[in-house]
């Protein structure tokens, strides 16, 4: 794909954004799906209460559109909008429960792992069959796509590497999406990303990684402080779908623990936070997790933290670049 076809799906997607977020940002606000603050959170965050929020429904509409109109015929990637679509309607139904249904907690923590293993399952089992997916994955630094050297499982284990990464990833974005732009500032870049890897090995999934670059520039234009809209668990966790499903296709899931370390050190700081409360009878190692709201208790602003984080993840997509 040339490179004035490869900018095509991330011009239309960026406009398709534009023109779709102020028709949609009304009609979430008119059915009353606005955010709702838990009162242990940051003080400052009070303020966001009701704010529009699923606003992900604008993501998933704009890049499956964006693909369906541009995708040649091989079809290559419609597994990774599977995957895209297919967590975050997980997360749709977790917004539902929690906005509409007035039950602030949603899904229980086993309920949403469950549909999201079920979503990975079939995506992993078609892309190892029907899409002739290898059980393979890239070294980080030992030569690149071509001459690199990668690491061969059998396909059951590949399988179970696969669902624990997307599981993962999914979650990292999850708990990324805590500041006004943060998680689709970060993943744009990590997009960009997949979006040069893939041109340069003329994969079939180009068309998706684009439109996710294009509609994520355009909806940021509304999510940036402060947030007109938020994306909510529905374009959190289709992000970390999206995430995982490209690098898997790439076969460079190893790289996520590269570019996407802003989702693994949100993890990481949660999992340290809860391990440490329990183990101490309630001492806790940060002042707020995820991370991102200890910065904010140690006298952070949104802006900073989010800048400073898109560009760990910027100099982190160049290390990236230079492993391949």
């Amino acid at each position: 794909m040339g490179y004035q076809a490869t900018m095509m799906p991330i011009i239309l997607a960026f406009f398709l954004s534009i023109l779709v977020c102020p028709v949609i940002i009304p009609v979430l606000r008119r059915f009353k799906f606005r955010q709702y603050v838990r009162e242990d959170g940051p003080r400052t965050h009070l303020k966001k209460a009701g704010t529009p929020t699923m606003g992900g429904i604008i993501i998933l509409l704009v890049v499956s559109v964006t693909v369906f109109l541009l995708e040649g015929e091989d079809r290559e990637a419609l597994p990774v909008l599977f995957a895209t679509v297919g967590f975050g309607m997980v997360g749709f139904l977790d917004d539902y429960i929690k906005i509409i249904m007035k039950q602030s907690e949603g899904l229980t923590p086993w309920q949403k792992l469950a549909l999201q293993a079920v979503v990975g399952l079939v995506f992993v089992c078609y892309y190892l069959t029907k899409a002739g997916g290898h059980p393979e994955m890239l070294i980080p630094f030992t030569g690149g796509l071509v001459h690199g050297r990668y690491i061969t499982m059998p396909k059951p284990l590949f399988a179970l590497f696969c669902l624990v990464v997307m599981l993962g990833t999914a979650n990292g974005t999850n708990f990324t999406d805590g500041l006004d732009g943060l998680v689709s500032g970060v993943t744009l870049l990590v997009a960009v990303f997949f979006t040069i890897v893939a041109a340069g090995v003329q994969s079939g999934i180009l068309p998706i990684t684009t439109a996710v670059v294009g509609t994520l520039a355009g909806f940021l234009a509304f999510n940036v402080y402060p947030a007109s809209v938020f994306m909510g668990d529905t374009g959190s966790l289709a992000l970390g779908g999206f995430v995982s499903a490209s690098a898997l296709v790439l076969k460079l899931p190893l790289f996520i623990v590269i570019v996407g370390v802003v989702y693994m050190i949100e993890v990481l700081s949660v999992m340290l936070q809860v391990g440490f409360f329990r183990m101490t009878g309630g001492k806790r190692i940060f002042k707020m997790a995820p991370i991102h709201h200890h910065f904010e208790q140690c006298g952070w602003s949104e802006t900073r933290i989010v800048t400073v984080f898109s560009l760990v993840t910027s100099l982190c997509c160049l290390l990236g670049l230079a492993g391949l």
